[in-house]
């Protein structure tokens, strides 16, 4: 069942992926270094993945609601034990190929990459606190979610009539995107989370429901936590 911090929705059955041809790419070095400083700097909380992931979800809707659109929003925070995996979908925007491998692959949309690696290492002189709040303007919320997870996966479709694109990493220093099929993503993005082992406090239904009213005070769509029916 699922468990509204918002409003009621409901939720498509998720459906398997098919796979095709995957192609495979290098991350910028400015994004690497990112990675290097999330590990060992910024997140000395690693629960903030989830508020970054959330933040997400709500920009994706918010352009949505400038174009008019008749459905419902909707934020979905899918945990399975089964699996230790962890997703988060919405009903938003969603990313084209194009924009999974520039918004994903890459921090600075415009400059130098020499004044991106100089904000960054500016950056690292701020206190964790500061830092935390900047880290949306790099378009980088996604990253954190490698300080819990050992793989992320992102589905998305950018509207209804066009192909859905999956984007994956390891953070290994490349990622890769192929064209998916995949019913349950009608327009929007999934990121699931593989989780670590020692992570798993991530997949616990009261853990969820207090990192979700922590940070979903200011989001004006609905927000729903899949839960265990218990007899």
């Amino acid at each position: 069942c699922w468990v509204p911090f918002v409003s009621s929705s409901c939720c498509s059955p998720v459906a398997r992926a098919e796979a095709m041809s995957v192609e495979t790419f290098q991350f910028q070095a400015d994004v690497k270094h990112l990675l290097s400083l999330l590990c060992n700097t910024w997140y000395s909380n690693k629960e903030i993945f989830l508020r970054e992931l959330i933040s997400n979800a709500r920009d994706a809707l918010a352009v949505v609601r400038h174009w008019h659109s008749s459905e419902e929003p909707f934020i979905h925070v899918i945990p399975n034990k089964t699996t230790k995996t962890l997703t988060i979908s919405d009903s938003g925007a969603g990313m084209t190929r194009e924009e999974l491998v520039l918004c994903l692959g890459t921090i600075a949309q415009s400059g130098t990459p020499a004044d991106s690696m100089g904000h960054l290492h500016s950056l690292t002189a701020t206190a964790n606190g500061h830092m935390n709040a900047r880290i949306r303007n790099f378009g980088v919320g996604l990253y954190s979610a490698l300080l819990v997870a050992d793989t992320v996966t992102v589905i998305s479709r950018h509207k209804h009539e066009q192909p859905c694109y999956m984007w994956s990493s390891s953070a290994g220093g490349t990622f890769a995107v192929k064209e998916v099929r995949d019913r349950s993503v009608k327009r929007g993005t999934k990121v699931t989370l593989h989780l670590m082992d020692d992570h798993l406090e991530f997949l616990q239904e009261r853990r969820l429901k207090d990192l979700i009213r922590k940070y979903s005070e200011f989001i004006q769509f609905p927000i729903l936590l899949q839960v265990e029916m218990v007899d």
